[in-house]
């Protein structure tokens, strides 16, 4: 079940506007954003909501900061149980390379390493996602990700080794 929280605002003439939050357990935080772009966050008395219980200036740095670490991350939790770290790498196409002038398909390089080549840059031009149909240049770079194992197979290969 999805919950979604209210915040009103409100408004305050020559100062900027408070954005006010009622909890789920009880407390009443807010949030006033100067014109100035400084930011006070305050948590006040549920009995009582002019008395501000205690507070704190924010400078803009700050406010962002804190927002990146209130946001939650839809998929962060998938990263925390993944052991693996994926790098990318250029991997230049030489003229000792045995692929200069074959396909991608025909490295067979991901069935082989496990990594993906994700594009291809020629000169001052870019390809992303190149299929296996694409015919690989003398001087192009190919783009590589995968695990560090994975990376260094698809150098080896494409170099000849």
């Amino acid at each position: 079940m999805e919950h979604t929280a209210h915040v009103s605002k409100t408004a305050l003439p020559g100062v900027g506007t408070r954005y006010d939050l009622n909890t789920d357990s009880g407390r009443h935080i807010s949030v006033v954003v100067h014109q100035d772009g400084r930011r006070i966050v305050g948590f006040h008395d549920p009995e009582d909501d002019d008395n501000c219980k205690d507070s704190t200036p924010l400078a803009p740095y700050e406010a962002t900061a804190l927002s990146k670490l209130l946001m939650p991350d839809p998929v962060g939790h998938l990263h925390q149980h993944l052991e693996i770290d994926l790098v990318t790498e250029h991997i230049p196409i030489t003229k000792r390379s045995p692929f200069a002038g074959r396909t991608l398909g025909s490295t067979q390089a991901r069935a082989r390493t496990g990594a993906s080549i994700v594009a291809v840059l020629r000169r001052t031009d870019a390809v992303p996602s190149p299929t296996p149909d694409f015919r690989f240049a003398l001087g192009d770079t190919l783009v590589v990700v995968g695990t560090r194992e994975g990376v260094d197979a698809v150098a080896e290969l494409i170099a000849g080794g």
